[in-house]
């Protein structure tokens, strides 16, 4: 089937396609597994609104979502990329999709948008890190879907960049990997989320975290938001979690914001219970 528009080609397809696409406007890249956790709910799984009836089982819900992935990638919508996560051993939860020409050339047609982005392979360091930044927001969707949090606001990169002015007036950017503002009963979190894939040496966390000092000294959020967030590393084991701590807690200049509590460090496992307010271990360095 050929669509000779984007209007016509954007009214053959269902909403779930549509937000499909959005999800990979936002994280630029998703592998199928993660596709299938967003998109495709399983049993008694809270459902996305227009996506349907839930799947049966998991086996169910993988076919679904290849067989719907394999006909956008037939109108060129999204791509595959090169590199699966995992390995060819994993089949085709991990091949790896971004948008294709005619996908975004649709969502900017969708959002008037006249800035063009061109897609290119990604390195494999960039991939590893989209994933991990993009897991860590869909556990965050999936703890809202099942009503344990409240997620009232979710910015990927780049809407969650923060511009500011240094102390000698030049513009600053600090550059966190996922921003959410949560709510539990009566109380709102906002966190900062720097999805750690153990692949930075210290003195990047350490200038990571001066620049998240200058931008709390800014008073910028505070001035907005009338707090300023918890910045959280999730790191993928505790052998990590410690080297990061240890990192934060050597710094002198971050002394006052370490004793503050405004560094947390946690695993990528201890994550939902941080965000839910029910983690029992220390999360500070």
């Amino acid at each position: 089937m050929k669509y000779n528009d984007i209007a016509s080609l954007i009214e053959s397809l269902s909403e779930r396609d549509l937000s499909i696409l959005e999800s990979l406007r936002t994280h630029r890249a998703l592998a199928t597994a993660l596709i299938r956790r967003l998109h495709f709910p399983v049993g008694s799984e809270p459902r996305e609104a227009g996506t349907g009836k839930s799947h049966a089982t998991e086996m169910a819900a993988a076919v679904a979502t290849i067989r719907v992935l394999t006909r956008l990638e037939s109108h060129r919508l999204i791509t595959r990329l090169q590199r699966r996560i995992g390995g060819v051993r994993a089949g085709s939860t991990g091949i790896v999709w971004q948008l294709g020409a005619s996908g975004e050339r649709l969502l900017r047609t969708r959002h008037g948008d006249p800035n063009r982005r061109r897609y290119s392979e990604p390195s494999p360091a960039f991939i590893a890190h989209t994933l991990a930044a993009a897991g860590l927001a869909i556990q965050l969707q999936e703890l809202a879907r099942q009503g344990v949090i409240e997620l009232l606001r979710l910015e990927a990169e780049p809407e969650c960049w923060r511009t500011f002015l240094s102390a000698h007036g030049a513009r600053q950017w600090l550059k966190p990997d996922l921003f959410a503002i949560t709510a539990a009963g009566n109380y709102e979190n906002h966190v900062f989320i720097e999805a750690d894939n153990a692949t930075e040496h210290a003195p990047v966390i350490v200038r990571k975290a001066l620049r998240y000092q200058q931008y709390a000294n800014s008073g910028i959020h505070q001035k907005k938001h009338g707090l300023f967030p918890a910045v959280a590393w999730v790191a993928p084991d505790t052998k990590r979690q410690t080297a990061i701590c240890a990192a934060l807690a050597g710094e002198s200049r971050l002394r006052d914001l370490v004793s503050a509590g405004l560094f947390h460090v946690v695993t990528t496992a201890e994550f939902p219970a941080f965000i839910t307010g029910s983690h029992t271990g220390p999360t500070t360095p």
